[in-house]
């Protein structure tokens, strides 16, 4: 594998806005699409949770022969532009379906599907790039804190400004602006990243049997999925909820542009931090200190009901900046548990374990949804075509623990799995 000696800031700038298209087919959905189910298509909260898990948990199949086909294709690029771009002409549809109810239900679930497809083609692809850009340890992290300022900033243009967008110009208007985001992240990436390496070229097939032995064979990479995969359900659980706690627990919906810019923000500014910490203590003891205040901040937030608000968004801001260094860290180590497998069996692996990690990863997102719509189901919560049903008392318990407890146990439930890392 190929090393690109000293990359360029053109080159990180490149490969970071891909996560315009990331960050914003993993916020936006995860944020809107179990309240456009429950409160502007009249789908019950429970259907709607299956509806958003459903789909994307196709790609838990489907993201590892999508790195396999990149792999074999050996090259990344084309892919990133043809998945892209279908991503984001699928997610326009998506929220502009014509049916309510039953029909509703069905419209989403087809679109999102083909959505989470077309997506997979560039996920895939675009995280496995992160191996083979660079080999050195301290740059790889130093690529990751790039990507996430720029994650960091897709999530709080579009985690912010699509309930603005949407009450503005409804739920149509809105995933045709979130669509064009994708569009402007796709174009810049592809030409951002000419000249990065590319995979050497493999079989062109896999049976799912070679996708199990290759995950098998390698326990680190085992470990850390696990790790990020149980985290990334609680990420998914407490954004699903930002609507719902808004709107029932501090009982102002316009509140939840603020939830989120004080949730996401920070993370714009404490990247190199965390890279330091990085740099000096490890990746492990990084990810480690991440989760842990994350946690106890996000448990601060079971008191917002008798907090003021300027201090229920303090503790959002604190737990963006825990957050932030959850999202860099397993990231940065992935590359070096790839590249080491790699070292080991003597083949490319880059896209077959991207494919593996981004199918948890969006298993994980997907659950979150599926987890929250669940407790809201048990407490109660009544469904309608305008989100002016009065709700029980149930409800708002379920709104505050869903966002709440649910998201801090995740955090730290996998922790005992870390292992001391190496570097590649």
């Amino acid at each position: 594998m190929r090393q690109i000696s000293g990359v360029t800031g053109g080159v990180r700038a490149g490969y970071a806005t891909g996560s315009f298209v990331t960050g914003a087919f993993g916020t936006v959905p995860g944020l809107l699409l179990l309240p456009y189910l429950t409160d502007g298509l009249a789908v019950p909260a429970a259907v709607a949770g299956l509806l958003v898990l459903v789909p994307k948990a196709w790609d838990v199949l489907f993201n590892p022969v999508a790195g396999r086909i990149s792999d074999a294709a050996g090259v990344r690029r084309p892919f990133l532009l043809r998945g892209g771009l279908a991503t984001a002409v699928l997610f326009a549809l998506l929220f502009a379906g014509p049916f309510t109810g039953t029909g509703a239900a069905v419209y989403v679930a087809l679109v999102f599907l083909l959505c989470a497809t077309a997506y997979a083609f560039f996920q895939v692809p675009y995280v496995a790039m992160a191996a083979e850009i660079t080999d050195d340890y301290d740059e790889r992290t130093r690529l990751m804190a790039w990507r996430m300022a720029f994650l960091a900033l897709a999530i709080l243009v579009s985690g912010a400004g699509a309930p603005a967008v949407r009450d503005l110009l409804g739920y149509p208007g809105m995933g045709a602006s979130v669509a064009a985001l994708m569009v402007l992240g796709t174009v810049v990436t592809y030409v951002g990243t000419r000249g990065v390496p590319v995979s050497r070229r493999v079989a062109s097939s896999a049976s799912f049997g070679e996708l199990w032995a290759a995950v098998r064979g390698s326990r680190p990479f085992r470990l850390l999925l696990a790790v990020f995969v149980v985290q990334a359900v609680g990420l998914g659980t407490m954004l699903a909820g930002v609507d719902y706690f808004a709107r029932l627990v501090l009982g102002d919906r316009s509140l939840q542009t603020l939830l989120f810019a004080g949730f996401v923000g920070p993370a714009l500014l404490v990247m190199p931090l965390w890279q330091r910490v990085g740099a000096r203590w490890g990746k492990r003891v990084g990810l480690v200190a991440a989760s842990l205040l994350f946690a106890v901040a996000v448990l601060g937030l079971l008191f917002s009901r008798v907090l003021p608000v300027g201090a229920v968004l303090a503790l959002m801001a604190v737990v963006g900046v825990g957050y932030a260094g959850m999202q860099v860290f397993p990231l940065a180590m992935l590359p070096d548990v790839i590249t080491a497998e790699e070292r080991r069996v003597g083949a490319t692996r880059a896209g077959l374990f991207s494919g593996v990690w981004t199918a948890g990863e969006t298993l994980g997102l997907a659950l979150g949804p599926g987890v929250y719509g669940l407790v809201l189901a048990l407490g109660g919560y009544v469904a309608s075509t305008d989100g002016s049903a009065a709700q029980p008392s149930g409800a708002v318990t379920a709104a505050l623990l869903g966002f709440t407890a649910i998201p801090a146990v995740l955090a730290v439930a996998a922790l005992p799995l870390l292992r001391e890392e190496r570097s590649a």
